[in-house]
Formats: structure tokens, sequence, C-alpha cells
């Protein structure tokens, strides 16, 4: 086994990597940190929907914990990466599933649930982390191939979890994050405005992860062309 690659120096339109190649190059230096960090947060986030999961059929556990799944698909991400794993489908899960679950979550809480029936600490702390979740999954074009094959795979995955969350639940009842907003007198009601909006938002969100991870390989492979052309000339 060799040591970690070199991440790719092609610098891609900011739309697909809106960090700072500074940040970007800080935060791969101390990849490890982040991975501890990512398994602290998917630690907590097994224990955060440890109620949930008790109520629900274990066949249909894998379509629960979105979040904490994705913290853990950019924790194995980011260590095969260091450990010279090529592992494409892993670090589209990790590229997909922290766009969207970065950015849903923010949204539910902040339009749909407000910050009534839960600790402030809580409500801003999942608010703050979730959008820190969509930020790194911008690390990983730096060392990942965005193969048409492993877009396709998460796409599906994604997909799939959105129709069982949302729409046709295979066992049992939705099996999307428990929303404050859909309670009432006490029961969930998953005829609610908030449902259908919560179901758009996440519907909206694979769309747009596909959309830039399909963006961001013809831009990779743009730059890769340029750069070789101009060694050509040289």
């Amino acid at each position: 086994m060799t040591s970690a690659p070199t991440a790719t120096t092609n610098r891609l339109p900011s739309y697909l990597a809106p960090l700072p190649r500074r940040v970007e190059d800080l935060a791969l230096r101390y990849a490890w940190v982040i991975v501890a960090i990512n398994l602290a947060g998917t630690a907590f986030g097994f224990w955060y929907y440890r109620f949930q999961l008790a109520q629900t059929p274990i066949v249909m556990w894998p379509f629960v914990p979105d979040s904490p799944a994705a913290t853990l698909f950019v924790a194995l991400s980011l260590a095969a990466w260091k450990l010279d794993y090529d592992v494409e489908w892993l670090h589209m899960l990790a590229f997909f599933g922290n766009i969207k679950l970065g950015l849903w979550t923010p949204f539910v809480q902040l339009v749909l649930n407000g910050p009534g029936g839960i600790e402030p600490w809580l409500y801003w702390f999942l608010i703050v982390s979730h959008l820190a979740m969509s930020l790194q999954s911008f690390l990983i074009y730096r060392y990942a191939e965005f193969s048409v094959g492993a877009v396709a795979v998460t796409t599906v995955w994604y997909g799939l979890n959105d129709i069982v969350d949302y729409f046709a639940p295979l066992v049992g009842e939705f099996h999307h994050t428990f929303l404050r907003a859909e309670l009432v007198n006490g029961a969930l009601d998953h005829s609610v405005r908030a449902h259908d909006l919560a179901a758009a938002a996440a519907v909206t969100l694979t769309l747009a992860a596909t959309f830039l991870a399909l963006a961001t390989r013809v831009k990779k492979l743009e730059t890769t062309e340029e750069s070789s052309a101009r060694g050509v000339r040289r």
C-alpha cells in the first residue's frame, strides 16, 4: 500500500468548487481530523435517531438515518483516499449525501419545523453542523473521478430513498426523518403541507446533486484535456 495520493490541482468553476483553494488544501492536509469529526457526528446521529429506529421495521433501517449515513460515507471516502483505495461509489455516496442532507436539514429546521419543541442548542447545532456537511462535500472533487457508473448508482440509491421516504413506503410508514411540523394533536399527520415541502426539497436536492456530480465530471475532463494540450505545445 502506498502513501496517500496527491489530490488534483485542477481548478473547477466556483459553482462546483466554492471553497477557497487554501481551505481545500488545509482540509485535505488534516483529512484524518475530518474523518474523526465525521465519525463522532455519525455516532451522535445514530443516537439522535434511536427512537425512530426503534419504531421502524429492521428491514427499513438503512433508509432512516440519512444524515449519520452521509457523515459515515464522507469519513470512509476520505479514509479510502488517504489509504490509496479507489472506491468511486463510496465517494459519490459521500458527495450526494452531504450535499443533500447538508442542505435539506437546515431548510426543514428553519422553514418547516422552527425552534419550537427542541432545545435551542440542539436546534442550532443541527443547522450549523449540516451546513458544514454540505461544504465538505466540495472537497471530494480533488481526489474522486466522478465516474458515470458511480453517479448512476448513487442517483438510484438516493432516488429510492426519496420514494420510500415520501411517496411509497415499502414497509410500514414513510421513512423520512421525523418532522415536528407534521405533529398534529400529538400524532404524525403526513397529509399536512410540511410533508409535501420536505419531499419537494429532497427530490430537488437529489436532482441538484446529480447535476453537480455530472458537471464536475465534465469539467474535470475538460481541465485535464486542456492541461495535456498545454503540455504538448510546450
